[in-house]
């Protein structure tokens, strides 16, 4: 891989560390209302796969999707936005946290319900498969979306099919807050994939290089025809299960234990962040950035010079959000409307 691609790996890895804790300050100050669930220890999932990924790609997401959606290329201030209720949201204020949504850049939206990426994706699929396009769908979901019936219906029909599917499991061990092991019989869960004959793997999802390269693989063999392919990532994340979750569930020995080996903090280097909590712990992105230091491909000034862009693109997005207008009464039934309009078109035409 060469030095650009990986700056702009590590890049994304800060930017989506300091996005979401730039999120954590605004709900905490209010700013924020309803659900957040924030990524803060899975970064290498999204950064790794995302970048293997291609702009005709489809992308479908989960209620922990705004740093999917960042990596896919949405700015910033219009995920804030969205975050805070704004018109100049990617959504235009009307779905905000979980409901991201960009037509232009096949972001196929964020899905609250467990288990919903699994039918959304494998239509995405089937539509890409008739047309014979040599595009790709890519389905993440949680380690707790793998006991849902649409999981086990989806996978079938997508092996049966040999549908251009990608799906992406992000392990972080917690179904919100029942382990792994608690809810599910086989905890492995890539050995899911092999009653339907779908090629799977599992794989390091604190190490952005290996999930780049698992990714690239599986995508290639998506691309070639070779029909679904699966990868889980084993992950984990630093804090609850949403902004309303202490996570005290976890054990505070484990949780340290996957913080020394963040997949930020291991690519960063002694770098930290002024986030509300401090300083910024050892992470995969350390890890990754210490891989990058020895390699020679980047050193403490370019470290410096990513930490003000990002901090700065942050702070800006939180401007912006906190400036915008929210949208009015007018705009909502509008987007309600919307389709009632489109039938009466029809009817029109059909006359």
């Amino acid at each position: 891989m060469d030095r650009n691609h990986l700056l702009a790996m590590l890049r994304d890895m800060l930017r989506a560390r300091a996005f979401e804790e730039a999120a954590a300050q605004s709900y905490a100050q209010g700013d924020i209302a309803g659900f957040l669930h924030l990524y803060p220890g899975e970064e290498a999932v999204a950064v790794g796969v995302l970048h293997a990924s291609e702009p005709g790609d489809y992308i479908v997401s989960t209620y922990r999707e705004h740093v999917h959606a960042l990596v896919r290329g949405i700015p910033a201030r219009a995920l804030m936005a969205e975050l805070f209720g704004k018109k100049t949201g990617v959504s235009s204020g009307l779905g905000g946290s979980m409901h991201l949504f960009d037509r232009e850049r096949r972001f196929l939206g964020g899905y609250a319900i467990v288990g919903e990426t699994f039918p959304i994706a494998l239509g995405a699929a089937y539509a890409v498969a008739y047309r014979r396009l040599p595009e790709a769908v890519i389905c993440f979901f949680g380690d707790g979306a793998v006991n849902q019936g649409t999981f086990h219906e989806s996978l079938n029909m997508a092996a049966l099919w040999k549908l251009p599917i990608f799906f992406v499991c992000e392990n972080n061990h917690y179904q919100i807050g029942t382990e792994i092991h608690r809810h599910s019989a086989l905890t492995d869960v890539y050995k899911r994939a092999c009653a339907y004959g779908i090629p799977a793997e599992q794989v390091d999802g604190m190490d952005v290089l290996a999930v780049h390269g698992a990714a690239q693989r599986a995508l290639d063999r998506v691309r070639s025809g070779d029909g679904p392919q699966f990868l889980e990532l084993t992950t984990y994340r630093y804090r609850g299960h949403s902004m309303a979750d202490p996570g005290t569930y976890r054990p505070a020995a484990e949780l340290k234990a996957y913080e020394a080996a963040d997949p930020i903090a291991a690519a960063i280097h002694e770098f930290s962040f002024q986030y509300p909590s401090g300083q910024l712990p050892q992470d995969c992105l350390q890890r990754f950035t210490e891989h990058c230091c020895t390699a020679g491909q980047v050193d403490e000034a370019a470290i410096a010079r990513l930490r003000q862009e990002v901090q700065a693109e942050m702070d800006d997005a939180r401007q912006f959000a906190k400036e915008s207008p929210a949208p009015s009464l007018e705009d909502a039934w509008a987007a309600l409307t919307r389709n009632h309009r489109l039938e009466i078109l029809m009817e029109g035409v059909g006359a």
